[in-house]
């Protein structure tokens, strides 16, 4: 499943323009928004999870899709009914092209204020994917941090309230957002999970993040502890989401419930760090 997220990324060169013509199709391909659970919908591409918290009090957007796609999560958005300014908070997973791209384009057109944690402000303020990788430095739009979050900070409309957990290794500010949410009664706990798998990170000497080993390895052990019921990566393929929604149309009432999707996840993702991280150790 991850190996299939991330067939993209893996091919990334310097310049957004160049990356995006060997993005998978799924990236920026267009996907009907669909509810999830609670105030939860989702309303990214088929390949990109972008995700939507709509309550009364305003909504608040869960990462972002390649800079082209903002229109068509705008329009997913008029389509479950929410307005440009209805859009309080825009949360930030990690600072790459495939997920921030769009941020400055729905900022503007939400007026919305964007949060992200110290270790990717500086990235999404430059409009450049840091720490060395063998994919360069991918560029997209630079964008304003309106608000830096720490770890176990809320993010918060009306009466609901996101929780970051900080999660670095994959981007030094790589943030997972956790959400309470109550469906047909059940009392569940919804993830968000930053990404920790490598695509192309430099394990060893490291010069722009030499604390990254050390980042990952705290973050796999936090995140196969966190209660997680519905898990909703900014890779939808990697827990099948589309299917569960599919499953869930055709009367699977608890199709987005897997409490054994974080973990793994997380055990697939370790697996691989560590099979990168003996060949770097070996060349």
């Amino acid at each position: 499943m991850i190996a299939r997220a991330l067939a993209g990324f893996a091919a990334l060169v310097l310049g957004a323009g160049a990356a995006s013509a060997q993005n998978p199709p799924a990236w920026s391909r267009p996907t009907a928004p669909f509810h999830i659970a609670g105030p939860v919908w989702y309303v990214g591409t088929e390949g990109l999870g972008v995700y939507a918290i709509v309550t009364r009090a305003g909504t608040i957007l869960v990462s972002g899709p390649l800079a082209q796609s903002a229109g068509l999560v705008e329009r997913n958005l008029a389509t479950i009914g929410v307005q440009p300014r209805q859009i309080k908070w825009i949360l930030n997973s990690h600072a790459h092209f495939d997920h921030a791209a769009a941020f400055a384009e729905l900022r503007r057109w939400s007026g919305a204020k964007l949060v992200a944690s110290a270790g990717d402000a500086s990235a999404l303020r430059r409009g450049r994917h840091e720490a060395d990788n063998a994919n360069g430095h991918t560029r997209f739009a630079p964008v304003t941090v309106d608000r830096i979050v720490r770890d176990g900070e809320q993010v918060r409309v009306g009466t609901v309230a996101l929780t970051a957990v900080l999660t670095p290794g994959h981007t030094p500010g790589c943030t997972t957002w956790t959400l309470p949410v109550v469906e047909r009664g059940r009392r569940l706990n919804v993830v968000f999970p930053c990404s920790v798998t490598v695509a192309g990170n430099r394990l060893i000497g490291n010069r722009a993040y030499p604390g990254i080993v050390a980042d990952y390895r705290r973050s796999f052990d936090r995140l196969a502890t966190l209660p997680a019921d519905i898990v909703l990566p900014m890779h939808p393929d990697q827990v099948d989401l589309l299917g569960q929604a599919r499953r869930h149309d055709a009367g699977a009432v608890d199709a987005f419930a897997h409490p054994s999707a974080l973990p793994h996840l997380v055990a697939e993702a370790q697996r691989d760090f560590a099979n990168a991280l003996a060949q770097e150790r070996a060349r």
